[in-house]
């Protein structure tokens, strides 16, 4: 007999798309305190960008990050690749700086300073002043080619360009004197190296800010993905009061909200307009909300013209919102063990910091033994080993050192007068160390240790201090 046939089950699939082509934003521009604060931000950051690599110091650049002579200037400070970590202690205290604020009021960064936002600002600003607010954009995006939008988007392209690029030179200008590039450019001299980077940083800048703006946040950014995990019920949040809100749509001034049953919200769509990412924050809190209270600003302007309380739309945490939560309570909740802990850490980092850089020495001192000569016997039966030693300079005036050994008793430097070493400069020194016969018999063959003491020596023109580094080593004794 055969069995029975069974229909197969039908099998559905679903196809997932992590990236979701969405319709071009045309955020819509707005005025308020949170947007003069946003532009505050905007000068700040950009002032200091752009303004401190021609600030001059010291007969230099004051910040310059000299990569060919391995030197890192900023300001006084003159750090070696040997002080790489002071660059981690700066990448730590930039982490719970992050997760302070982040505990705190969630996405500050993101809203006012990162550098996506700033640019972003500053490109849409471009874009307002050529092709106007969003309303004219879109019909001039509508509208057939023509000399008008060839002109209108002509000139836009070539700001974001000069933009670009002059953000890139700056860059460049970080890492090779500015003055030196600028006189190279007019000249057309740049070589390969700065050619790619100040066309890389620059056509960055111009795609990022220009074109990709709110795709940056959502699908390249990994803070939007991990920021979840990093708010709790009393983390300040731009959020949206349903309870007042609720529920929306449109009417007149002096419409009785009670009799109408009606709520705050008067369903203009201007909160979604405003926003650069595009999401309605009426929806509660999303991943692409970046902090720029764009909607605070526009729903507060849309409630002093209905006559109703500001607020709607506000700084506020979860919590808050659920419990109507008054300022006293917010702030007294804000100081929860949590942000303790983290400002306990920052503070900590931050000492410890300050501290080792205020105790820095002015000078470093590596002693390596010479290979080509371990140990001989020179004249009158002294046993000499061959040294060479590494002097960095990390002030900017020239100094100089004197030279000694300890450890081995009679042992002396074969070392004629003191050792200069210029401004920022390293010189290698050849050190001979020399043991006599007798007290070389005493000690044995083998390896003993010893220390170079090398003293800076004052300079009483300058106010200098003399200074003493120890460098340990070995001796060697043949048999």
């Amino acid at each position: 007999m055969r069995a029975p046939e069974t229909t197969p089950a039908p099998t559905t699939e679903a196809v997932v798309h992590f990236y979701k082509s969405d319709a071009k934003i045309y955020a819509r521009a707005v005025s308020g305190w949170f947007a003069r604060w946003r532009w505050v931000a905007v000068w700040f950051t950009q002032i200091l960008f752009y303004g401190l690599a021609w600030l001059p110091w010291n007969g230099r650049q004051a910040v310059l990050f000299d990569l060919g002579a391995r030197r890192f200037y900023i300001f006084d400070l003159v750090l070696y690749p040997q002080d790489f970590i002071y660059l981690t202690g700066l990448l730590v205290v930039a982490a719970y700086s992050l997760f302070l604020f982040t505990a705190v009021a969630g996405r500050l960064w993101c809203g006012y300073a990162c550098p996506q936002t700033v640019y972003t600002e500053i490109f849409m600003w471009v874009e307002r002043h050529t092709e106007g607010d969003r309303m004219q954009r879109m019909k001039l995006d509508a509208a057939p080619w023509g000399p008008n939008k060839l002109l209108r988007k002509g000139s836009k392209q070539f700001i974001w360009l000069a933009i670009g690029l002059w953000t890139g030179f700056t860059f460049v200008g970080y890492f090779t004197p500015i003055r030196e590039l600028w006189a190279s450019a007019l000249t057309l001299g740049f070589g390969p190296w700065e050619t790619f980077w100040t066309l890389f940083y620059g056509f960055a800048t111009y795609g990022n800010a220009g074109w990709m703006r709110e795709q940056v946040c959502k699908y390249m950014c990994p803070y939007a993905r991990f920021q979840g995990a990093m708010f709790d019920k009393d983390t300040l949040i731009i959020g949206y009061d349903t309870k007042r809100g609720e529920p929306r749509g449109t009417r007149g001034r002096k419409t009785d909200l009670a009799q109408a049953n009606l709520g705050a919200c008067i369903d203009c769509g201007l909160c979604v307009q405003v926003c650069p990412t595009g999401i309605d924050i009426r929806k509660g809190q999303q991943y692409e909300c970046i902090g720029c209270a764009a909607c605070i600003d526009v729903c507060d302007g849309v409630m002093d013209k209905m006559q109703y309380p500001r607020g709607l739309v506000r700084y506020d945490t979860e919590r808050g919102l659920e419990q109507g939560l008054g300022k006293a309570q917010l702030l007294a909740r804000m100081f929860r063990p949590r942000v303790l802990v983290y400002t306990i850490v920052l503070f900590l980092i931050l000492a410890g910091l300050g501290t080792s850089l205020a105790l820095r020495s002015p000078f470093r001192v590596d002693v390596e033994r010479d290979r080509g000569s371990i140990a001989r016997q020179v004249e009158d039966g002294w046993i000499e080993n061959g040294y060479r030693m590494q002097v960095m300079n990390a002030t900017e005036r020239m100094q100089s050192y004197r030279i000694g050994v300890a450890g081995l008793p009679g042992s002396v430097v074969d070392l004629k007068g003191e050792v200069r070493v210029g401004p920022a400069e390293t010189r290698w020194v050849p050190v001979a160390v020399r043991v006599p016969p007798e007290q070389a018999a005493a000690l044995g063959s083998g390896s003993h240790a010893i220390e170079f003491v090398v003293e800076r020596l004052p300079d009483s023109t300058a106010g200098d201090s003399s200074r003493v580094v120890s460098e340990k080593s070995t001796f060697l004794l043949p048999r």
